[in-house]
This record gives structure tokens, C-alpha cells and sequence, in this order.
């Protein structure tokens, strides 16, 4: 379980690209200690044991840890499970300081899985985004149409993190990237062993965007460090200016806030002006693009804000890349 929001992380589930490889190379992600099964039926499946041994990682260097997952066989074709339990809130009769405790202990766990995602989306120059947002504030469609305005010069790769369906996982791919779909059963975010796990297998192209796009929901999310380069925040403007007030702990660790279908604001009651000055009541430096799929508007600032982050993140890589023929 995740003691730190309350939610049932024991049903993670992550798809494999090709049956029967786990797409993960030795050395390469240190936290991965899955063992892949194939069965006659041709799905898929793996389970954790606990390790005490040493790894290298990203930039050469080694780290020890170990993990003590429980396992249970899956037999849905495509699909590999990692992990899992029952859901659980917050178990009773643990005092206050011991759950904090908890919180502390399972945070510090996923900071470190999350800096040897940073540290091997940097080795690679990745520039890699978590994506989150509220349910239906129409984050997948965002992407499938910055999926189009990106793939004719610039590798893209996606993340998808669901509770069920691979539903966007199949959008994103009909648009034109590679993506893996992550469902968390029961859990309300993505962790950052999760991606560890995904970027194993769906491995990205050197110099590619990584879209994460995070469970929806505007509360747990937030407490997660994926290794992300950014964290970008999508409010619709259906869902009322004031969620910045109300969700600070969102808008106070997103770098950009894109607000999300602008083309309705004729037929809405939506205050932009209040909501760009709610967002900067919590986050004084947070950017605020709005943004429409649907019409275009707003897209060309949205891509020029991602050329300026990979070109901040990687100037030597970019400049190379730069100039290449036919780039």
C-alpha cells in the first residue's frame, strides 16, 4: 500500500512490448529485480525476490539495495505484474510519529529510485516530463497532437500511467510515438521504481522527449519525484480557477501550468486572470501557456517551451543534433 496517501499500490501492472523479453539489459536500471516467465498460452509474467547485491547504474556507478516484493503469477496476455497486495488505509492503532515515519521511509525510497531515473535520463539526454492533471482535463488528447507537431524531428516516447485500460497507451501509439502502459490497480499516482521498471522496456532513443503521463488526479502526484526534468501541470478551463488554492501542492512543484481547452472559453464562466493569479499566489515562478488542442491554439508556445527546456537540459547534444544534415 502507499502509507503516505492511503491508496492500494499492490496492482501495478506494466505491458510488455514483446512477449517473452523484459526489455531490460543488465546494469543498466539498478532497481529492476523482476524474473520474467513465459507460459504455453504465450502471456507473460514476473515476480520480485529480495537481493543484496551491487548494480551499476547510469555514469558508471554502483549502488546496493534490495527490495522484498511479494509476487502473484498474471496470465492477462501483454501484461506484466510486478507486485501485489491488498489495498489498505492507513493501518490502525500506529501512533502519529510512526506513521510518519512510514511516510518518510517509503518518500525516501522513491527519491532515490527517482534520482537513478534522473541520472539515467541525463546519461542519455532524455528530457523527461511528468504530466499530470485531473481526470478529463484532456492531457492524452494535448499529447497526441504534440506527438504530431514533434515526430518529424524529434524522437517521442510515452509513459502512460492508468489505473485500467490501455486506452491512451493505443491513442498515443496511433499518433505516432512508442509507448507502455503502467496500471496501478488500485494506486492513485505513478512511483518512481514504476518508471524504472516501464523505461526498461520501452527504451527510449539518446536525445529523445519522455512524456510520463501520471494518473489523473491533482493530490497524490505531487508528493512522487519520478526523476523528471519538469513536472507539468494541465488545468481545463471546465474545472474552475480556484483549483490551484485548493490542490497547492500541485501547482507548487509544476514548472508549467498549460491551460487546457481554451477554444471553450466563450461558452464558459472561467476567469483566466484569476486563475493565472491563483496559480502565482502559490507558485511565483510557475509559467502559464493557454492551450487548445482541438483549434491549435497556443501549440507553437507549448512546443517552444519544450525546445528551450531540451536545449537548457542538453545544449552540446542540441547543437549536434542541430547540425546534422537534413535536421
Amino acid at each position: 500500500m502507499c502509507t503516505v496517501c492511503g491508496c492500494g499500490q499492490g496492482e501495478a501492472r506494466l505491458e510488455t512490448t514483446e512477449q517473452g523479453k523484459t526489455g531490460h539489459k543488465p546494469g543498466e536500471h539498478g532497481h529492476v529485480h523482476t524474473h520474467a516467465h513465459s507460459h504455453a498460452d504465450g502471456t507473460m509474467h514476473t515476480h520480485a525476490h529480495e537481493h543484496h547485491h551491487q548494480h551499476a547504474r547510469a555514469g558508471g556507478h554502483a549502488h546496493d539495495h534490495s527490495h522484498d516484493h511479494g509476487h502473484r503469477h498474471d496470465h492477462a496476455p501483454g501484461v506484466i505484474d510486478y507486485g501485489r497486495g491488498p489495498a489498505r488505509a492507513h493501518a490502525p492503532g500506529l501512533s502519529q510519529a510512526r506513521m510518519l515515519q512510514i511516510e518518510q521511509d517509503i518518500l525516501a525510497k522513491n527519491d532515490a529510485f527517482a534520482a537513478a531515473n534522473r541520472a539515467r535520463f541525463e546519461a542519455h539526454g532524455i528530457l523527461a516530463l511528468n504530466v499530470v492533471s485531473s481526470p478529463g482535463s484532456g492531457k492524452t488528447t494535448l499529447l497526441t497532437e504534440t506527438i504530431r507537431a514533434l515526430k518529424a524531428n524529434r524522437d517521442v516516447a510515452v509513459i502512460e500511467g492508468d489505473q485500467q485500460t490501455s486506452n491512451d497507451a493505443d491513442r498515443i501509439r496511433a499518433a505516432g510515438a512508442s509507448a507502455i502502459q503502467i496500471n496501478t490497480g488500485k494506486g492513485c499516482h505513478l512511483d518512481g521504481h514504476m518508471i524504472g521498471h516501464a523505461v526498461d522496456h520501452l527504451q527510449p532513443k539518446d536525445g529523445s522527449v519522455l512524456f510520463i503521463e501520471n494518473v489523473g488526479n491533482l493530490v497524490c502526484p505531487a508528493a512522487f519525484d519520478l526523476g523528471e526534468a519538469h513536472r507539468v501541470v494541465v488545468l481545463s478551463v471546465t474545472e474552475g480557477e480556484d483549483k490551484p488554492l485548493k490542490y497547492p501542492d500541485m501547482f507548487h512543484t509544476a514548472d508549467l501550468l498549460l491551460l487546457s481547452k481554451v477554444d471553450l472559453l466563450p461558452h464558459l464562466d472561467f476567469d483566466v486572470e484569476a486563475c493565472v493569479a491563483n496559480a502565482r499566489r502559490i507558485n511565483r515562478r510557475i509559467k502559464v501557456l493557454p492551450v487548445s488542442a482541438k483549434t491549435g491554439e497556443g501549440m507553437e508556445a507549448w512546443i517552444a517551451w519544450l525546445d528551450a527546456a531540451r536545449m537548457l537540459a542538453f545544449p552540446a547534444r542540441v547543437e549536434r543534433s542541430a547540425a546534422m544534415p537534413g535536421s
